[in-house]
């Protein structure tokens, strides 16, 4: 039956929204209209399927499902909803699953309007040149002010009105309308399905029993079960296990036409050999040349991720190995630092994309682990000629041998009511933030334009922002390359060891403050010993701050009541000796909580 409906009564498209402006709950509400799943397997948020996903409220990973609708012309229609994160960390997700849709529907919600995701979305699917189906969400609430949302709609995004559908995903109204909407605005894909085979594949997973299943939307040619296929940017080829149609659970089919959109179970063992992006075609008809416009995934944010014991190194290894057969946008390769023994160093599209790999790590594998403070990737111009990219600030080469050092920087929006202005434009500043410019969205909300270091805004910005404007304001932020900076590195020496791991680059303004923090809040975290530790942070052989942990004292002259002076001090030169001996072979062991001290700095 699923192969049946013609390709001009298909239709491909996406959700897109800002976080927790109701995407998913809506996603739920066209699955149930169309009886894709039944009401007894019906649960909240069923696209969102891992704990994490339901806990954090945020979609994660793109997922795909098909819908059959019969409209109210009595035709059946083959919709296709290819649901996407919502979350900055994972624009290029998005910008995968658009490129797969003739269509989106924007949500917006109906009680906080126009936020700085939603703009990041709607021009990534303009670029894409999508039809867009605007959608006020939330309107059951009693904060709802679609009115004004729909001026600012208007005014902002040039979206007439009149194409605003007013929804409520939690009770349903609107969605039949939203339905309609899809099969009368939406164009049906087009394609031939008797040229070459061309399929755009936008997302995969690993499958122990099938091997890697890509999620493909064919562009031309008709797939069928037992065509040998190859994939064009990595050359791999496979025979396919099954093909078929996600309803939402993997429905196997004979073939896929043009314009579908589904799944290929390939057998193979590797994620790497299908890239997402990536082109499938047959072996027997190979298409000429792939399809265009994929950019691979790019890491933003490095960090050091070591087990808290070694021998756990091993099954680290594994769990990354697994974890990237399904998720290939982070990286990871072997690294060993003196303080922490052997690690890896990952790279991640963003500060949450890292909390959710370590989550992930730590919860599905029960590792116990230690996530050195982020960083992002520098680039180092040397005196003697040639150019290196760091991530890992200990392993900066030294200062004498430095010509340039360039940090990336980002165009960071800040979306806000206008009643903030004052403290997120001291934020960004005191941040090395240059302000552009500023627009008025409506009278109540503007949006702020500046240029930042991204290693700046990765730390703790996010955090502060949303607690400087009570959770109103929301950010989105794109690269815009590399600069000069002046730069330093500070190196923090516990008992005269430099903790490879502790150290960080920052702007030679801000060292001597840093350093004064940091030490301040490692002497807070690092349990007193039998003999007292000295914590130093350090430019080169310039120390700039220092900060002592007590030792603690057994009370040696609790046995001497009376007697002579000469006695007590006796007991306390042995007892310095002793401490001297200790200091020499004492080693400092330092706590997880003084890696985290170094990303909760700027709270201090």
């Amino acid at each position: 039956m699923t192969n049946q409906i013609p390709q001009a009564r298909l239709r491909n498209f996406s959700i897109i929204a800002h976080i927790d402006h109701g995407k998913s709950t809506l996603a739920d509400r066209l699955l149930e209209l169309t009886h894709t799943v039944e009401g007894r397997q019906m649960m909240s948020q069923v696209l969102d399927s891992m704990d994490l996903e339901r806990e954090k409220g945020i979609t994660i990973k793109a997922r795909a499902v098909r819908l059959e609708y019969t409209a109210n012309d009595g035709h059946v229609y083959g919709l296709n909803l290819i649901d996407t994160p919502g979350h900055v960390d994972f624009a290029y997700e998005v910008s995968h699953s658009l490129q797969a849709c003739e269509g989106a529907i924007l949500v917006v919600d109906a009680t906080q309007g126009i936020e700085a995701q939603t703009l990041a979305n709607v021009h990534l699917a303009m670029r894409e040149g999508l039809t867009l189906i605007p959608v006020l969400n939330k309107i059951d609430l009693p904060s709802a002010d679609p009115e004004t949302i729909m001026d600012e709609l208007e005014n902002v995004l040039a979206i007439p009105r009149e194409e605003v559908i007013l929804a409520s995903a939690k009770d349903g109204t609107g969605v039949p309308e939203i339905l309609e909407a899809i099969v009368a605005r939406i164009p049906a894909p087009k394609g031939d399905p008797r040229q070459p085979v061309r399929g755009l594949i936008f997302d995969s997973h690993y499958d122990a029993f099938k091997g890697v299943i890509v999620y493909v939307r064919l562009a031309s040619g008709t797939l069928k079960a037992n065509d040998e296929i190859k994939l064009m940017a990595s050359g791999a080829r496979a025979e396919p296990l099954e093909l078929g149609v996600f309803r939402p659970q993997l429905v196997p089919v004979k073939q896929l036409a043009a314009g579908e959109v589904g799944y290929v179970a390939t057998g193979l063992k590797s994620v790497r050999d299908a890239q997402v992006g990536d082109t499938l075609t047959t072996v027997a008809h190979p298409a000429a040349e792939p399809l265009p416009g994929y950019q691979p995934a790019k890491s933003l944010v490095f960090a050091g991720i070591y087990p808290v014991s070694g021998e756990d190194y091993p099954l680290l290894r594994e769990a990354l190995e697994k974890l990237h057969l399904n998720d290939a946008s982070f990286t990871y390769e072997p690294e060993s630092s003196v303080a922490l023994g052997f690690g890896f160093r990952c790279g991640f599209l963003g500060l949450l994309h890292m909390e959710i790999v370590q989550e992930r790590l730590e919860r599905e594998f029960s590792l116990d682990l230690i996530a050195s403070a982020p960083s992002v990737e520098y680039h180092v111009k040397l005196l003697r000629g040639g150019e290196v990219a760091i991530d890992n600030p200990s392993l900066l080469p030294n200062p004498s041998d430095i010509e340039v050092l360039e940090e990336p920087w980002v165009n960071l929006s800040v979306v806000t009511p206008s009643s903030y202005i004052g403290p997120l434009m001291e934020l960004s500043t005191n941040r090395r933030g240059l302000f552009q410019n500023m627009e008025y969205l409506d009278p109540t909300r503007v949006v702020l334009h500046f240029e930042m270091p991204l290693a700046e805004l990765i730390v703790d910005y996010f955090d502060q922002l949303k607690s400087r404007s009570q959770g109103y304001a929301s950010m989105d932020y794109e690269e815009i390359g590399y600069r000069p900076a002046n730069l330093a590195k500070v190196d923090i020496l516990v008992n005269g060891e430099p903790v490879d791991a502790l150290s960080l680059i920052v702007h030679r303004d801000n060292a001597q403050s840093s350093g004064r923090l940091l030490t301040a809040k490692l002497k807070e975290l690092i349990p007193r010993q039998m003999f007292e530790i000295p914590i130093q942070a350090a430019i080169g052989s310039n120390v700039i701050a220092r900060e002592t942990v007590r030792a603690m004292r057994k009370n040696v002259l609790a046995k001497c009541y009376g007697g002579d002076i000469t006695r007590k001090k006796k007991l306390l030169e042995k007892q310095k000796e002793g401490k001297q001996r200790m200091k020499r072979v004492g080693s400092v062991e330092i706590p997880q909580e003084a890696f985290l001290a170094m990303l909760r700095m700027g709270e201090g």
